[in-house]
């Protein structure tokens, strides 16, 4: 009975019967023992697969789709000072303006003669005389945004820093940078005159094809005020789009690189978010510029910091979920599955978005690298895979079949990263494939082990919940010490949630995987005694499972077990390597603790009707602003109301699924008039669904989506749920 409701759930998600509820187990387990329940033609990985397998909640599940629209997941990131991020402003403020622009009219019109022997005593007389020719030109009145000189060869770093020292405080009508000379290792200083508007980028300039040279580079160009932070920190608002994805949008029309920008954590694709983001000695004004081109994409609420954002530095995160056509026996039990999810929360398992989205889990890379199957593991990520893109399937098949690498190269699309650097090394250096992956991006690379960690952890939980159950703390638990340390709550960035994205698709990674514990890291842990048991000093929440590594302990009850048992079944030893390479083995890697229970924080829930699924049942921080501003206008200039606002207030198009709030109301508005004209005329209505809509802040080390297969009952997996809109 139990395996045809399990696959009852898996493939149709049906409403668990009253018959059968009396013989579900409290906590509810839908698996465990995975090769009877588990199909052996099934291509996609499946919850179970990676130890997600038990419910808190013994109540039905009911039928629901997740993010059919964009808007029914919005996500803003809450700060270390648990400050929920919102964009509230676009507008660039007078107190962030940088006036970088150098009058150089005041500074022209003289000879500079002790400036320029200054710099003879330290360049040279050659390089003397050309600065001196140079600012020479400068006073004729001659255009010379254009040109530059460049000084003299130099191997000495030391002393082309002091070249450019010297124009700083010297000359700041100049900015100076370095390019290559032309002997090997030789570097040479370049100087041109310091004019923002002509920096290789202004209209009147030539272009740097046409010039046969390359953008300057602004070291030399150090006029920043001294009262302002060097960061400029921004909330960044987007929709469709990963954290890396925006950011490479933005960076490519400020001309900076990506790694000028920081920012806590990455956020959602298929989602509506606002998080916090740094920028490296930006103006506000520029940025705030380009919000009338960003499509999907806004920036807004600045200020200048002294220090720019790492990973990990935020408290978690702020969801509000929308559930569309929602459907159970009776509506009672929607409102106990809510109220209980409140009461309960959820166990706290490593998402399905923490091993990938294909046929070939990163977990199971990760157990390859941790046995030193080197080869075996480039294999797993380069061979076909079941239930991919065509295109994709075949590259794949293509180098399977004729090894040909820079035919594959040339095939391979630019985001399939591990790949592409496998090949690369393997051109270099063929068979040497320990070498061709340690070639593949660090954070990148360090996924797969840390994917292993997270499935070893899924199924301890589920053991833990299985013979345990979540309602009491048992002999042998482990538990933050309370008697020799206060435990402040604070977060593992184990894993940035709700990342439903292709894995494949190495744009948008968990990079903060290899954030261990920040804060709890020193917490003493200890194990739950006899004494413990009796005095009641610790709960259910306060129960913990650790990561593996050289520094963690392991519960002294059966649960323990879980974890050497299954590493063991693949072969890998949590206390021995099976090779030297130290950064893909468990004895190697610290390990850490993570709850394994999570009540969402400040949960609020409602049940919604609606007709039309076209409009949004949740208004972002963009729809927000565009009703203020809109207000604003009119209260302004009452006149006004009838009239279309300006480009850059609530009118600017956010994205497809995104309707601006003028539009959005005006299309609610004719939606209910036209349901009003049908009942009056005795025609049909168009059939009212029902949505359940969830408000609540979690860890950033927690995952949304198990909050939503706690109420469901049902997979959270990206095919299932699109599954389901078809």
């Amino acid at each position: 009975m139990l395996k045809t409701l399990c696959s009852k759930l898996r493939r149709h998600h049906l409403l668990l019967t009253k018959t059968l509820l009396p013989n579900i187990l409290k906590p509810y387990c839908y698996r465990f023992l995975e090769h009877t329940l588990l199909p052996a033609t099934m291509k996609t990985m499946d919850e179970s697969d990676v130890g997600i397998s038990c419910y808190i909640s013994n109540l039905p599940g009911f039928s629901g789709i997740l993010k059919q629209r964009y808007s029914d997941f919005i996500v803003n990131e809450v700060d270390v000072d648990e400050n929920v991020v919102h964009l509230t402003s676009l507008e660039a403020p007078k107190e962030c303006s940088v006036n970088k622009a150098v009058n150089i009219s005041d500074q022209l019109n003289r000879s500079y003669v002790t400036e320029i022997e200054s710099f003879r005593s330290l360049a040279g007389n050659s390089d003397a005389d050309k600065l001196k020719a140079f600012i020479d030109e400068l006073n004729s009145g001659a255009d010379v945004s254009d040109e530059s000189i460049v000084l003299s060869p130099s191997s000495d770093k030391s002393h082309r820093t002091a070249i450019h020292n010297f124009f700083k405080e010297r000359l700041k009508f100049l900015v100076t940078d370095t390019i290559d000379g032309v002997e090997d290792q030789s570097k040479c200083v370049r100087v041109r005159l310091n004019n923002d508007r002509n920096n290789g980028r202004g209209r009147s300039s030539r272009k740097r094809k046409d010039r046969d040279d390359k953008r300057y580079d602004s070291r030399g160009s150090d006029s920043w005020p001294g009262h302002l932070g060097k960061f400029l920190r921004f909330h960044l608002f987007k929709e469709n789009k990963d954290t890396q994805e925006a950011l490479n949008v933005i960076a490519k029309m400020l001309g900076v690189q990506l790694r000028s920008f920081g920012f806590a954590g990455t956020k959602d694709k298929r989602a509506v978010s606002t998080q916090r983001v740094t920028v490296f000695k930006q103006q506000a004004s520029k940025l705030a510029a380009l919000n009338k081109r960003l499509i999907g994409i806004k920036v807004g609420d600045f200020c200048h910091v002294k220090e720019g954002l790492l990973l990990g530095q935020l408290y978690g995160n702020r969801f509000t979920i929308t559930l569309r056509g929602v459907s159970a026996e009776s509506e009672d039990i929607i409102k106990a599955s809510a109220v209980a999810l409140g009461k309960y929360g959820f166990i706290n398992y490593f998402g399905l978005q923490r091993f990938g989205s294909s046929s070939v889990p990163t977990h199971l890379i990760g157990s390859a690298l941790l046995r030193g199957e080197w080869k075996a593991a480039v294999s797993l990520i380069l061979d076909p895979r079941e239930g991919e893109k065509n295109a994709i399937s075949t590259v794949r098949e293509y180098y399977k079949e004729s090894g040909d690498i820079d035919g594959t190269l040339r095939q391979l699309p630019r985001y399939l990263v591990a790949e592409k650097a496998i090949l690369q090394c393997l051109k270099r250096s063929p068979g040497n494939y320990l070498q061709a992956l340690k070639a593949i991006p660090r954070t990148l690379r360090m996924m797969y082990v840390h994917s292993y960690q997270s499935y070893l952890w899924n199924h301890a939980a589920s053991m833990r919940v299985q013979k345990h159950g979540f309602d009491q703390v048992v002999l042998g638990d482990m538990v933050y010490s309370k008697e020799e340390y206060k435990v402040k709550e604070s977060f593992v960035a184990d894993c940035e949630d709700v990342n439903d994205n292709n894995m494949d698709d190495y744009s948008n990674l968990d990079e903060i995987s290899e954030t261990d514990l920040p804060e709890e890291r020193n917490i003493p842990v200890k194990v739950i005694n006899e004494e413990d048991l009796k005095s009641g000093t610790y709960t259910i929440d306060d129960v913990l499972l650790p990561l593996p590594g050289s520094r963690v302990i392991y519960p002294s009850n059966d649960i323990g077990e879980v974890y050497r048992d299954l590493a063991q079944k693949d072969g890998i030893s949590l206390t021995e390597t099976a090779h030297k390479i130290k950064e893909f083995s468990i004895t190697n890697m610290t390990g850490a603790y993570r709850r394994v229970f999570q009540k969402p924080k400040d949960f609020e829930w409602e049940l919604l009707s609606y007709t039309d699924g076209t409009i949004p049942l949740a208004e972002t921080d963009f729809d927000v602003l565009a009703k203020s501003v809109k207000s604003k206008v009119r209260e302004e200039d009452p006149t006004n109301g009838s009239k279309e606002l300006p480009a850059d207030s609530s009118a600017i198009s956010v994205g497809g699924d995104m309707l601006s709030g003028k539009v959005r109301e005006e299309k609610i508005n004719n939606e209910a008039e036209m349901q009003s004209e049908k009942s009056q005329s005795g025609g049909n209505a168009e059939e009212s669904q029902m949505a359940l809509k969830l408000s609540f802040t979690l860890p950033a080390s927690c995952y949304a989506t198990m909050a939503v297969r706690e109420l469901l009952k049902t997979s959270t997996s990206v095919a299932f749920h699109k599954s389901l809109n078809d």
